[in-house]
């Protein structure tokens, strides 16, 4: 196994790690009569478990490409992990945060995982790609961002710095993931749209590509053959 398969297996093992960490079974996991430190090591833990897991999601391709280490094995596995982390990870956030996380928002994302894999496998199937568009790109850094917010948002509704700065500076933390996650359901359905639009226009395409050569083919078969002179008019 080479070093980009690797790494995205490591991201497939971040899959029960990051369940684990978010479950009552973690030593450091907050809430009455939990054993252990309850200071919000449980959610730090957890968002650089994801956001680790997050980076290696374009570091595995980069290094493929870059070591042409492209393998069959690699253009399966990579989009199966990014999957698996996406769909753990907002599960858990229903369970874990349903405040922050309603279970339409984990069904919406998950259905638009699955449309873009399905869309992407019939492509595949009849011998063209789709390529992932800017808007899908947005959306999975608004998707990191508003994971880890929620994380962080199941701890603190907000962060004070600086107090000794007269009041100090507020972050709303609450209010950062709340607005990440429903700005993240609508960029998803936005890309999910664009994926849809690019996935006609290249299969209606290959359509009338495979219309005009059956066409061609049938006229060529049909073409007729010229006249022959009947020898009892030659005189």
């Amino acid at each position: 196994m080479n070093l980009p398969n690797s790494i995205t297996m490591s991201r497939i093992a971040c899959v029960p790690l990051l369940i684990w960490i978010l479950s009552p079974a973690f030593p450091w996991a907050g809430g009455h009569g939990a054993v252990g430190l309850r200071g919000g090591e449980q959610e730090v833990i957890a968002s650089i478990v994801f956001i680790l897991a997050s980076i290696t999601d374009g570091l595995d391709g980069y290094l493929a490409r870059k070591r042409n280490q492209i393998t069959t094995m690699g253009m399966l596995l990579d989009p199966l992990a990014d999957k698996l982390m996406v769909s753990a990870a907002f599960i858990i956030l229903v369970a874990y945060n349903p405040s922050v996380v309603p279970p339409w928002i984990a069904v919406l994302v998950i259905g638009r995982e699955f449309l873009v894999s399905g869309l992407r496998s019939i492509a595949a199937a009849e011998g063209f790609t789709i390529q992932a568009s800017e808007i899908g790109k947005l959306k999975t850094v608004i998707q990191i961002v508003s994971v880890v917010a929620a994380i962080l948002a199941h701890r603190w509704d907000y962060w004070l710095w600086f107090p000794s700065l007269g009041g100090g500076f507020v972050v709303g933390v609450r209010l950062i993931a709340v607005t990440a996650i429903y700005w993240m359901a609508i960029v998803s359905i936005i890309s999910a749209v664009d994926y849809f639009v690019g996935f006609w226009k290249k299969i209606d395409h290959a359509s009338d590509t495979r219309r005009r050569r059956r066409s061609f083919v049938l006229n060529r078969k049909a073409k007729p053959a010229p006249p022959r002179e009947n020898p009892s008019r030659i005189s």
